[in-house]
């Protein structure tokens, strides 16, 4: 077996495209949710709350050519990729291109533009906005074949989604194809572009909050008057390695995926099952060779939904007991669905290093449902620990989860 390291990390968010950014609007208690205007013309839509990355402009270098093949999802996740790999040192470097480099990514869905102008197709039979490029922008595969391609990357790719676990299924799927020596080098993680229909599939769930006019006061993850999620967009990206080709090429290590668990709920496809949940955490251990005590902080799903909530709680301090610190960073960015694993592994890598972990904004009054654990409230908390779990859950009934060591 092969030990596994991140070589390289990035991200691409609402609040900000840098750690030193987005933990400065961390601790600012600023978030990245504003009114969506954009949406009023949807007015069955209730929610207008949303995490947008206004600002995104693709690097000047990058070429029309290149540009064709990508939607705003694959933008996003080729953006986070070629910083992750500079962050690794192997940015233009030929070893990438020569069969030893994949990639593993996915999106809750392709760009939906294109999904938009195939429908308009079926629906009054013409062909306005679509080209040869249209699918490719619109496949559910399209973050991981456009990394694979602008890359120039030859080895395995592995697609993804799988909605709110697209990253961490990257991330975790990534760490065995290395770990057992299929080859030494992977990007892995997730990406998802805003759109009202992703608004939509929770609003008719009742999922959404509806403080349109107050944005900064939405999502609350955990807390007793939240009242539903809000949608964010973004991009993660790891750079892992075998740690023996790391080392070898003189790499800096920014921490050890020791553990790696997934499973499925087998019920419902929206409603969480507690004991799978629990299950999914357990088999991350079991990877590690990790007793449950080992772990000093886990970064929770922390949707700010009621049923979600709850059952990721309960299933969390059955397994840790009550003084698990626990946080979600969803509460300053919205959830990012293909992207949060991805952006939440960053993070929980990040904390590690720091001993500075990031508490659950607008957590005002934990919900007396949710199970008992040691909730960051407020202000960073400062911990060390030797390592960290990133739990994240999905439609489908899909549970991941991921255990991250210090690198000394």
């Amino acid at each position: 077996m092969k030990r596994v390291v991140v070589t390289g990390m990035s991200g691409i968010t609402s609040i900000g495209s840098d750690w030193d950014t987005i933990a400065a609007n961390f601790a600012a208690n600023r978030s990245g949710i504003r009114r969506m205007h954009e949406w009023d013309r949807f007015t069955e839509l209730n929610t207008r709350l949303a995490g947008p990355i206004d600002d995104y402009q693709v690097p000047a270098h990058w070429t029309r050519k290149q540009l064709r093949s990508m939607g705003r999802v694959s933008r996003l996740a080729v953006g986070s990729a070629e910083q992750a790999l500079a962050d690794a040192g192997l940015l233009g470097d030929p070893s990438i291109k020569d069969g030893r480099m994949g990639v593993s990514c996915g999106s809750s869905t392709g760009s939906t533009d294109e999904i938009k102008a195939f429908g308009n197709m079926l629906l009054n039979s013409v062909a306005e906005g679509l080209n040869a490029n249209s699918y490719v922008r619109m496949m559910p595969h399209t973050t991981a074949a456009n990394i694979s391609i602008f890359f120039g990357l030859t080895g395995r790719l592995i697609p993804t989604s799988s909605a709110c676990t697209s990253g961490s299924h990257g991330i975790g799927y990534a760490y065995e194809a290395i770990k057992f020596g299929r080859l030494p080098l992977m990007l892995a993680g997730g990406a998802e572009e805003l759109c009202p229909t992703e608004a939509m599939v929770f609003d008719a769930l009742y999922a959404t909050s509806l403080k349109n006019d107050a944005p900064q006061t939405s999502p609350r993850p955990y807390d007793k008057g939240r009242d539903g999620l809000v949608i964010g967009e973004g991009a993660g990206m790891l750079v892992l390695e075998d740690l023996e080709h790391a080392l070898a090429r003189g790499a800096r290590i920014h921490a050890e995926i020791v553990g790696f668990g997934s499973n499925a709920d087998g019920q419902h496809a929206t409603r969480p099952e507690l004991s799978t949940m629990r299950r999914a955490m357990e088999l991350a251990l079991e990877d590690a060779g990790l007793e449950p005590s080992a772990i000093g902080y886990v970064n929770g799903h922390g949707t700010a939904t009621e049923q979600g909530d709850i059952a990721e709680t309960l299933a969390t301090s059955s397994l840790f007991g009550e003084h698990m610190p626990i946080s979600s960073q969803k509460s300053f960015l919205g959830h990012t669905l293909g992207a949060c694993g991805a952006l939440e592994s960053w993070f929980s890598i990040e904390m590690m290093n720091r001993d500075l972990y990031v508490h659950t904004f607008n957590l005002d009054e934990v919900d007396p449902e949710c199970g008992k654990l040691d909730y960051l409230r407020n202000e960073f908390r400062s911990l060390s620990n030797e390592y960290v779990m990133n739990n994240n859950f999905a439609f489908g009934g899909v549970n991941t989860s991921l255990i991250f060591r210090r690198w000394h």
